[in-house]
């Protein structure tokens, strides 16, 4: 660029996504070919068996029995009390712990994960989290002046969690930096379907605390997107009780998102949730992430606000809402189970999968297997260690030969 009016520090910035640039190219496919002769696996929604963006019917009920100054009323800067109360509820359940919770309106998932990286990792130092990951952390590392380092996430095998590749990581980064934020997106890990077991999480805990009884200052994130499309919902949650026996320079952060859970990706709520035995952490917690709100969004949605908090302090409705999440659950899982066992029957080396959206193919070349796929016209997302592959978006009767086909554009 030979002539520039922004500052410094954003000089030179470009946006690349591959998921959105996926997108693109499969929308081309089908304005050329026809939408019934494309099969998208890019898009990070649930489509129904139609291909529309399947939304859960209680959600709609709810939403359109609303007032209209439910929409158009400004919420507090923190978020209304009732939704900050009922996040906490949500995430960590109602029973009584040995600690403090604390609860900000947030952007979506993202504008949560946002304050997390601007709040609690030094400018200038490092994040830590796999290298299996969201693009996006990278790019709010970038924008918030901090460095995105990741670790290996599986074993050579790929087939668990590497517990020794994230020691090492943790430790060497503490080597230099008194404090760390890590981020681990689990269960239904965004972009591979995998969970972490009771096991590997009480390793990961362990391999903290150590850390902390030497002084570091640890901040845990955990961004639970895909919580309620995990394969099995009863235990998806039961890590969240893990963290109530931290030592007080451990802050458990957990990233809450209406966009999934609810079907309701564009009104952009949810919030940053926070778990501590200290008092002081708590509060600070509170005015911290009120004063980033205020200087980012000012305030969030407030209709989404209103109708989160409908459906969880009606227990008729709280359960109508649970049936058809399950419903839309068992939906992808039907979906993936076909994928799965088309792939075992092939040969097609995949991450393994136990719930959530996507599935991963592992593989050096994506770019270049996901174009030998759009001959078939089957658009995936190339990533960097592999194949994203959408079965969220996938109707039942597309996905019979995808597995086959990616098995072999991989050989060719």
């Amino acid at each position: 660029m030979s002539f520039s009016m922004a500052a410094s520090h954003a000089v030179n910035r470009a946006l690349y996504d591959p998921i959105f640039e996926a997108g693109q190219v499969c929308k081309a496919a089908i304005q050329k070919h026809g939408k019934e002769n494309v099969t998208n696996a890019t898009i990070g929604v649930v489509l129904d068996e139609e291909g529309k963006l399947a939304v859960l019917p209680t959600v709609e009920k709810v939403f359109r029995e609303m007032n209209m100054t439910d929409f158009t009323t400004y919420a507090a800067l923190s978020g209304n009390s009732d939704y900050v109360d009922a996040v906490k509820n949500l995430v960590f359940g109602k029973e009584n712990y040995d600690g403090y919770f604390g609860a900000v309106a947030t952007s979506g998932g993202t504008g949560a994960i946002h304050h997390a990286i601007a709040n609690y990792a030094e400018r200038g130092e490092s994040v830590l989290t796999s290298d299996w990951c969201w693009g996006n952390y990278k790019i709010i590392c970038a924008e918030t002046g901090k460095r995105l380092e990741t670790f290996k996430m599986f074993n050579d095998e790929l087939t668990a969690f590497n517990v020794e590749n994230f020691a090492d990581k943790v430790e060497s980064l503490l080597a230099v930096q008194n404090s760390l934020l890590i981020i681990l997106n689990t269960p239904a890990h965004n972009p591979t379907g995998y969970a972490l077991t009771g096991e590997e999480w009480d390793s990961v805990l362990e391999i903290l605390k150590n850390h902390a009884e030497k002084g570091k200052k640890i901040s845990l994130l955990v961004d639970i997107a895909y919580i309620d499309f995990a394969a099995e919902k009863k235990s998806a949650w039961a890590f969240i009780k893990k963290f109530h026996d931290m030592p007080e320079n451990i802050l458990t952060l957990i990233s809450f998102s209406m966009s999934k859970s609810y079907t309701l990706y564009g009104q952009r709520t949810g919030a940053l949730a926070a778990f501590s035995k200290n008092a002081d952490v708590i509060k600070e917690f509170d005015e911290t992430n009120k004063f980033s709100c205020r200087a980012t969004w000012s305030n969030i949605n407030n209709g989404a606000q209103v109708l989160c908090v409908k459906l969880a302090q009606d227990e008729k409705l709280s359960a109508a809402l649970e049936k058809d999440q399950a419903e839309l659950r068992d939906l992808v899982n039907r979906r993936a189970k076909i994928f799965i066992d088309e792939a075992n029957e092939c040969g097609l080396k995949i991450i393994p999968y136990k719930g959530g959206f996507f599935i991963a193919v592992p593989t050096e070349n994506s770019v270049a297997v996901c174009n030998e796929l759009h001959k078939d016209l089957i658009f995936a997302v190339p990533l960097k260690f592999g194949v994203r592959v959408a079965v969220c978006s996938m109707p039942l009767e597309k996905i019979p030969g995808v597995a086959t086909k990616i098995f072999r554009s991989m050989d060719r």
